[in-house]
């Protein structure tokens, strides 16, 4: 972002600091090179001290709002999912290299476990076709230049994230990529809209930037991460801090294998209603009609 010119008679920050340093260069002094005289807003140092957390926390607020209103972005679709789903042909290419290293050491138990991880990983690669297609028919219907509805946010990542960036980018459409600072993280994958690839310290601020506009959170079979994100949406429109949105699990049989919701039912530990917030479904078409039959439902209400 370039600061610009305000109608202010004052200069703005971004030219005193310019000139600040030309002044530090010229007339360097004891006095000049001491960390005391940078600029607040420019001393690196003094930001990351411990002390300034709290401005820290309001500027990864900030800086991505400010930019996602700069490119009219009024509503998003949140996608999340396992980053180790790749697309069929990578869970292919993966499958028959550990079923040639399996052959060399049949007796082996590492390259079994190996083999049969590729499998496993092969019969859920067609959720990477699903989660593309998917942002493909979201970013067609939403998206104009003057509001950008329904706009595809993943947490910037590889499998299912990409898929959905990906489905964006098929299509010309822009796409959020969400990503944090984790020691073994890979980069953002290369179909999110570069100006709105953004990257996080903050988990806390994280999941705010995911559901601030979110009209719908879509969940493929995933991970920690996935869970994380499933269950913290669940619980702010169980306790109604949230605005009830379409939760939607994509593959049935995955989600009734991890997670017994009935069984949290019998317990008495959720209500019989709380079933409701989320719905499975198993295709593309199929989750977009559930969106758009939620709110066609609520003008219907109206």
């Amino acid at each position: 972002m370039t600061e610009r010119r305000s109608k202010s008679a004052f200069p703005s920050a971004g030219e005193d600091a310019a000139t600040a340093e030309i002044t530090e260069i010229a007339k360097s002094t004891p006095q000049t090179r001491s960390p005391s005289y940078q600029l607040a807003f420019t001393d690196q140092d003094f930001l990351l001290r411990e002390e300034l957390r709290p401005v820290r926390l309001q500027l990864e607020l900030l800086k991505p709002e400010m930019l996602l209103q700069e490119e009219k972005i009024v509503s998003t679709v949140v996608v999340f999912g396992s980053a180790r789903i790749p697309d069929p042909d990578t869970a292919r290419a993966r499958l028959a290299k550990a079923e040639a290293a399996l052959e060399r050491h049949p007796g082996d138990p590492v390259h079994r476990k190996r083999a049969e991880a590729a499998r496993r990983t092969l019969d859920r690669s067609h959720y990477y076709e699903e989660a593309r297609a998917f942002a493909r028919r979201i970013s067609e219907a939403g998206q104009a230049p003057n509001a950008r509805r329904y706009v595809v946010v993943t947490g910037g990542g590889p499998g299912i994230m990409e898929a959905a960036n990906r489905g964006a980018h098929d299509v010309g459409a822009e796409s959020i990529g969400l990503n944090i600072v984790l020691p073994a993280e890979q980069g953002p994958n290369p179909y999110i809209t570069p100006k709105l690839c953004f990257q996080f310290h903050y988990f806390a601020i994280r999941k705010m930037h995911f559901l601030m506009r979110a009209k719908a959170l879509t969940c493929f079979p995933g991970g920690f991460g996935t869970l994380d994100e499933l269950f913290e949406t669940l619980t702010l429109i169980q306790t109604g801090k949230i605005e009830r949105i379409p939760v939607l699990l994509f593959g049935e049989s995955y989600w009734r294998r991890i997670i017994d919701f009935e069984a949290m039912v019998e317990e008495n530990v959720i209500a019989p209603d709380d079933l409701s917030i989320f719905r499975y479904v198993e295709t593309a078409e199929e989750a977009w009609n559930a969106i758009t039959e939620f709110y066609e439902g609520l003008k219907g209400t109206t």
